[in-house]
C-alpha cells in the first residue's frame, strides 16, 4: 500500500509499504479517508519537533472507515465512520494507573513517536476508536484538535465567572476558545494576525479581539471592563509569548500553557509569589473528551465546517506542504483527501 513518509526535515517521499499485519483480538482494520494537518506535522517538516525522529509517516487526526474487526472487539463494526485517539498508551505506568492516559510515562503518539495515519490502511487498538453514524470523516479528522483545546480548558476549571485571555489564533488556540464559550467564560483573543483575529471574532464568537502589540495588556484589559484575565491559555509555543504571560495574568489567576518550544521557561519569582499564579502544562486529551466532542458535534453545538480552509489530495501533499507553510492569514486547517 501506499504510504507518505517525511524521510527527513524538508523532504517527503511517496512509498510502498507493507500492508498491516494480521488483527489481534482487540485491534481494527481501518482506511484512512481524511487526515487533519496539524501544527505538530509542519513543525516536523520545518525539523523544529521535540520528541520527534526520521523518517517518520505523518499523520494523528484522522477520520476513518472501519474495515475489519478482530474476534474480541464488541464496540464497532465494518463500515463504521470514526475519529481516531492517537495517543498510545502503556496501560501500567504510573499516569496511566492514576487515568491520565493522556501523559503516559510510555506515551506513542501516531505519527509523532511511531508511524501515522499518511497512508491507506491502519490496525489500531479498537479502544482508540469512536464511532458516530451522523458525522462525516471531515468533521471526525478534526475532533483530535478540538480534544487539546477541551482538555486545556478542564484543565483549567474555569467557569462562567472567568476571564478569559487566549492567545494564539491558530487551530488549538481557536480550539480553547470553542470551549471556554462552552463554559460560559468572555474569552478575548490576541494574536498578530488581524485576518486570523477576524475570523475568531466574526465565526468563532469571540467576545472580544485583541492585535498584540507592547500595549497588548491595556488593550486586553480594556476589553474586560479594565480587569486583567483570570485564565490566560497560550497557544503559541512561542518563548517570548509564554513568559509574559506572567505579567499579564490577574492576582489569584491561571496560566495554561498549551503550546510548547524546545528550550527553557524563566519567569520572575516575587511577581509569581506576590499574584499567587496557578501554572498548568496541557498535553493531549482524555477519551471522555473525545466522547464529549462527538456528542456536541452531533448535537450541532460545535460546528467544523468554517475550520477548513484548504483541501489537499493525498497525491499532491509532497508538493503542497511548502505552499501550505507560506499560506499565511489563510490557513487555518488544511485536510487531506484519500
Amino acid at each position: 500500500m501506499k504510504a507518505l513518509t517525511l524521510q527527513e526535515a524538508g523532504k517527503f517521499a511517496y512509498q510502498l509499504v507493507s500492508e498491516p499485519a494480521p488483527l489481534q483480538p482487540h485491534e481494527a482494520l481501518v482506511k484512512v479517508h481524511r487526515i487533519g494537518i496539524c501544527g505538530t506535522d509542519y513543525h516536523a517538516y520545518r525539523g523544529r519537533q521535540p520528541f520527534f525522529s526520521y523518517p517518520r509517516i505523518l499523520g494523528h487526526e484522522l477520520g476513518v472507515e472501519v474495515i475489519e474487526t478482530g474476534t474480541a472487539v464488541t464496540n464497532l463494526k465494518p463500515g463504521d465512520r470514526c475519529a481516531v485517539e492517537p495517543y498510545l498508551h502503556c496501560g501500567h505506568c504510573q499516569s496511566c494507573r492514576n487515568g491520565k492516559t493522556n501523559c503516559c510515562e510510555n506515551l506513542q503518539v501516531l505519527g509523532v513517536h511511531t508511524d501515522g495515519g499518511m497512508t491507506e490502511y491502519l490496525k489500531l487498538p479498537a479502544a482508540k476508536l469512536y464511532a458516530s453514524a451522523q458525522l462525516n470523516f471531515e468533521q471526525l479528522a478534526l475532533v483530535e484538535t478540538l480534544g487539546i483545546g477541551c482538555h486545556a480548558v478542564n484543565r483549567s476549571g474555569i467557569t462562567a465567572a472567568d476571564k478569559v485571555l487566549v492567545i494564539g489564533a491558530g487551530p488549538i488556540g481557536l480550539a480553547c476558545l470553542q470551549f471556554a464559550k462552552i463554559k460560559g467564560a468572555k474569552v478575548v483573543m490576541l494574536d498578530v494576525n488581524e485576518a486570523r483575529l477576524n475570523f475568531a471574532r466574526n465565526t468563532m464568537q469571540a467576545d472580544a479581539t485583541v492585535v498584540a502589540s507592547d500595549n497588548s495588556l491595556e488593550a486586553v484589559k480594556a476589553q474586560l471592563d479594565g480587569d486583567m484575565p483570570t485564565a490566560i491559555f497560550d497557544a503559541t509555543g512561542n518563548p517570548g509569548s509564554m513568559m509574559r504571560t506572567f505579567e499579564m495574568a490577574a492576582f489569584g489567576g491561571k496560566i495554561i500553557f498549551v503550546g510548547l518550544f524546545q528550550g527553557d521557561m524563566t519567569f520572575f519569582d516575587p511577581l509569581f509569589h506576590r499574584r499567587e499564579l496557578t501554572i498548568f502544562a496541557s498535553r493531549n486529551a482524555l477519551p471522555e473528551d473525545f466522547i464529549n466532542i462527538i456528542q456536541w458535534m452531533e448535537e450541532g453545538r460545535i460546528d467544523t465546517n468554517a475550520w477548513i480552509t484548504h483541501r489537499v489530495a493525498f497525491a499532491d501533499v509532497a508538493g503542497s506542504f511548502e505552499h501550505l507553510l507560506q499560506s499565511g492569514h489563510e490557513l487555518v486547517k488544511a485536510v487531506i483527501t484519500l
